[in-house]
């Protein structure tokens, strides 16, 4: 049997290839059979490069349909595809590359030039563009090849992703997925938040991130749906496209920009079905007032790169759901349905309703471990095979799942996250910088942002703007602190360790509306 995830969903086109499966934001339509062809050619390109098996394809490119289907061929081929964020600079870069010894790699031509170079040093021997107007050396090369192609034969196990994410020193980790992993979840997310014929859904997210790669688009391919696309989100359109559609996925961010537009009314939602809402904490102030305003109840979920999607808010009264149809504000839901969760102390022991600890999962859905690092795989696993996925939560009588906090000090911005020491070592390598902490603070906009505290060195003068301007040329603007400030001192335990959490309680209110 192929357990390739490309089949899977390829199973599920509808039976009339010719209906339409994308609609984009310039109104470009494409039909399922391009979908077919478009991947069956690119993966014949794959192919014809005769790479090793599993080998690893790093993509940075700017969202378009033709990147999504670039992800469809990579599985189709039987290799690995990497993600990379549009916003990652050349640091950044050159670490994944060194890091996960790509094969190839496909980055957006205005690119091209650092891009390539960076590969080319440290061995890639292909190096493609792909642009978002349907532009680039992949698409030039993939239209010598054919439109026919069998998909590549996978066993369950085998590696179908790589996602790069951080613990809090601050080195990047590559979380490996298999094709199992991400056909297990998607298939539970189709049953669990009730898909069916004739869904049509806003696929507004980034395509380089677990919620709009993973849970969104496998959403909508295995249930063969059709997706008006928007390669940025702009709330309007997305209301707008409200009118046509029965789905929206999002993080919270994009529901606050939602509600100050005079168009989000009751009759403009009226044909939604179901808002998700993940990859951050959602505020209740957020939900209450979408519930107020709309009508609708946004479901909240939980998940992580290591394990996509672990827990739901109910999305119906059913007997195999707890029997809740309740969406609870401040709440994660359920562990989903073959995922186990539990809350344990530091010293391992099993924690009771509303005893706050530290969040195990297991399921089919856990990933296989982090790239090249065994040593970090088993530290992050128990001896009986959960992972710790250093969230800190509860759950509640009921068993409603609360996350009350992220291990030490990961801050989630607008729904990506951001590692405080990655920041820190930045800054503290600046001139006249003797040291540096690096805080999550509320924001009314991204749910929270960074702050940077730093100390001067003896009679040296540092520039909070300059900080900031020096941070701005090395990292991704998601990264970038939305506010510094020179002290001259920081406050300290007993042992000499920062006390982070006092310098969240001193800045909290920076930016209350």
């Amino acid at each position: 049997m192929n357990h390739n995830l490309f089949v899977a969903l390829r199973a599920a086109f509808p039976h009339d290839l010719k209906s339409v499966a994308v609609v984009t934001d310039n109104d470009l339509k494409y039909i399922w059979q391009d979908l077919e062809r478009a991947t069956a050619m690119l993966a014949n390109l794959i192919e014809h490069l005769q790479l090793p098996a599993r080998s690893r394809i790093a993509v940075q490119v700017d969202k378009s349909v033709e990147a999504m289907m670039l992800y469809l061929a990579v599985l189709r081929a039987g290799h690995v595809f990497l993600p990379l964020n549009t916003a990652y600079q050349s640091a950044e870069i050159q670490y994944f590359i060194d890091n996960a010894q790509p094969a190839v790699v496909v980055c957006s031509g205005k690119n091209f030039s650092w891009v390539s170079k960076i590969a080319f040093q440290l061995g890639t021997q292909h190096v493609f563009t792909l642009n978002d107007d349907r532009t680039g050396t992949l698409l030039e090369r993939a239209a010598h090849h054919s439109d026919q192609h069998k998909p590549a034969m996978c066993a369950a196990d085998d590696l179908a992703a790589i996602l790069y994410t951080s613990g809090t020193t601050g080195r990047s980790k590559g979380a490996m997925l298999t094709h199992d992993n991400l056909l297990s979840n998607a298939k539970t997310l189709k049953d669990y938040w009730g898909w069916v014929p004739g869904d049509v859904l806003i696929h507004v997210l980034p395509i380089f991130h677990v919620h709009g790669l993973f849970v969104a688009l496998h959403g909508a391919l295995l249930n063969g749906s059709k997706m008006l696309w928007h390669s940025k989100f702009d709330p309007q359109r997305a209301i707008a496209d409200m009118k046509r559609a029965t789905v929206f996925m999002g993080v919270p961010t994009l529901y606050v920009r939602m509600l100050t537009e005079k168009t989000l009314t009751r009759e403009q939602l009226s044909h939604m079905r179901l808002f998700v809402a993940g990859s951050a904490p959602l505020l209740i102030e957020t939900f209450k007032e979408w519930q107020d305003k709309t009508g609708h109840t946004i479901l909240e979920r939980y998940g992580m790169s290591e394990t996509v999607m672990l827990t739901s808010n109910p999305y119906r009264a059913d007997a195999r759901y707890n029997n809740q149809e309740e969406r609870r504000g401040s709440t994660v839901g359920f562990p989903l349905p073959g995922v186990s969760l539990r809350v344990q102390d530091d010293s391992g022991n099993r924690l009771g309703v509303d005893e706050v600890g530290g969040i195990q999962v297991k399921g089919p859905n856990i990933f296989k471990g982090y790239w090249r690092m065994s040593e970090k795989t088993a530290e992050e696993f128990t001896t009986d095979g959960y992972f710790k996925t250093g969230d800190v939560g509860a759950t509640d009588a009921r068993g409603y799942v609360r996350i009350v906090g992220r291990s030490k000090d990961l801050i989630i911005s607008g729904g990506y996250n951001v590692y405080p020491a990655e920041i820190e070592g930045c800054i503290n390598e600046m001139s006249g910088v003797a040291e540096s902490a690096l805080i999550g603070v509320a924001h009314p906009d991204f749910g929270e942002v960074g702050v940077a505290v730093i100390i001067a060195k003896p009679k040296a003068q540092v520039s909070a703007d300059a900080v900031i301007a020096d941070l701005k040329s090395k990292l991704a603007n998601f990264k970038i602190p939305k506010k510094c400030f020179v002290v001259d001192e920081l406050p300290r335990n007993t042992m000499g360790k920062v006390q982070k959490n006092l310098l969240r309680d001193q800045y909290k209110d920076l930016f209350k509306v």
